[in-house]
């Protein structure tokens, strides 16, 4: 949610920062026309009131006449039928808000999709193989360590079972993940992976049809977290945290679930895009002069991570227009995929400055002023690395090179 201030004092700069999301600025325009009503009907409640008050104080010292209480009776009712529509105004001028994204940060490149996004950085070294690679559906499946097949007769498409060694690989990097953020000082979380719908909306994420690609419980008013920060960020709602324990750091692993509703026809085969998937994220919650530092490092740790891996990726920059709701900035991390001969997402880091603590009405005290926090969150591990080990260290003989800092959880160097 945006401070409503900033849209008063600089609607055209608001609204055009929306279009550059995709979002039609005349919400903007709407919400401004809602916020006039609104505090017009405010200011009039508030005169009532007064005089509510004054009479009250005045009937205090004497007894009223009968025409003086028909006139209380009188302005009674009509402060009740004002405060009811201005509890209406109030909830359309709050449903407008939270329909406004968070403006890119001015370091953001324009653009309308991820063709106009930035490549900012490479490393390593694409690996040449002397024979045709094979993508790592078809090494898994002759290892028997990936079944899609048996997936799809118990849950349907986008679903697969880990086996064998790639449970061994999966553990492994949930586990290189941990150690690393342990010794950065981030607290670990196992969070639930069901939350109360109306928490699930603080986070930005429905809006503009978010809400078709979430599972939702119905019945029990529960949303399934489509990934771990969720349950992180929402962890501390309606919360003032001391400002001496800021930046509050921690990383969470939990199994998250998507529809993937927009993604008909993309990565159909195999489990690169899928329902169901176990991931590894962490949050930090940070002075807002402090955010920018923070988004740098997180990406720094995600960077290192792959370094330790040796898969050959680059950082990618996210253009204003393929920004969701909450994010102010995004990055970025593809990892290159030898059957298909480019680089495919494996991170992402993103700084949601107040966006979501405005929502969740997460504070921090400064003196003697309460503020909003800024919120980051970024990917530790998804699955998708584990494809990519599989498809950029396979041999010829079919074997698959088990990354060096993975072996002493996996027990092999080779699989």
């Amino acid at each position: 949610m945006l401070d409503p201030n900033l849209i008063r004092h600089h609607p055209e700069e608001v609204k055009k920062a929306a279009e550059s999301k995709g979002v039609k600025g005349e919400i903007v325009e709407k919400w401004l026309r809602k916020d006039k009503e609104r505090r017009e009907l405010e200011e009039k409640v508030n005169k009532l009131r007064a005089e509510r008050n004054r009479l009250a104080e005045e009937f205090k010292k004497r007894k009223p006449t009968q025409e003086e209480i028909k006139k209380a009776r009188k302005l009674r009712k009509e402060i009740q039928e004002l405060e009811e529509r201005w509890r209406e105004k109030e909830k359309e001028w709050k449903e407008l808000l939270w329909l406004i994204p968070n403006p890119p940060a001015k370091d953001v490149p324009p653009g309308r999709d991820e063709r106009d996004n930035v490549e900012v950085k490479k490393w390593g070294k694409i690996p040449q193989f002397s024979f045709s690679p094979r993508d790592y559906l078809e090494i898994a499946e002759k290892k028997d360590i990936i079944d899609v097949k048996r997936a799809a007769k118990v849950s349907g498409s986008r679903f697969g079972y880990l086996k064998g060694e790639a449970v061994l690989l999966e553990y492994a990097l949930i586990s290189l993940g941990g150690e690393l953020l342990l010794q950065e000082g981030f607290t670990p979380v196992l969070p639930p992976v069901m939350l109360k719908k109306e928490m699930e909306a603080g986070l930005g994420y429905g809006e503009h049809g978010g809400w078709d690609d979430m599972y939702i419980l119905e019945k029990d008013n529960l949303v399934l977290v489509a990934t771990s920060e969720h349950s992180l960020v929402t962890m501390h709602a309606d919360e003032i945290l001391p400002e001496e324990k800021l930046p509050l750091r921690y990383f969470a692993f939990s199994t998250c679930f998507r529809r993937e509703a927009g993604s008909y026809g993309k990565d159909t085969r195999g489990i690169l895009r899928v329902h169901q998937f176990n991931k590894l994220e962490m949050v930090v919650f940070t002075k807002p002069e402090d955010s920018d530092k923070e988004h740098e490092y997180m990406v720094s740790l995600e960077e290192k991570l792959m370094q330790r891996l040796g898969l050959p990726y680059r950082v990618v920059k996210m253009c204003s227009g393929d920004l969701g709701m909450p994010a102010a900035r995004k990055y970025d991390i593809e990892v290159w995929f030898p059957s298909q001969n480019r680089y495919r997402e494996t991170h992402s880091c993103s700084n949601c400055t107040d966006f979501q603590a405005r929502r969740l009405n997460i504070r921090f005290k400064r003196g003697n002023k309460t503020e909003f926090v800024h919120i980051l969150n970024g990917t530790v591990f998804s699955e998708r690395p584990l494809l990519a080990i599989l498809e950029n260290y396979q041999q010829k003989d079919g074997s698959v090179i088990v990354p060096e800092a993975l072996r002493k959880w996996v027990g092999k160097e080779k699989i």
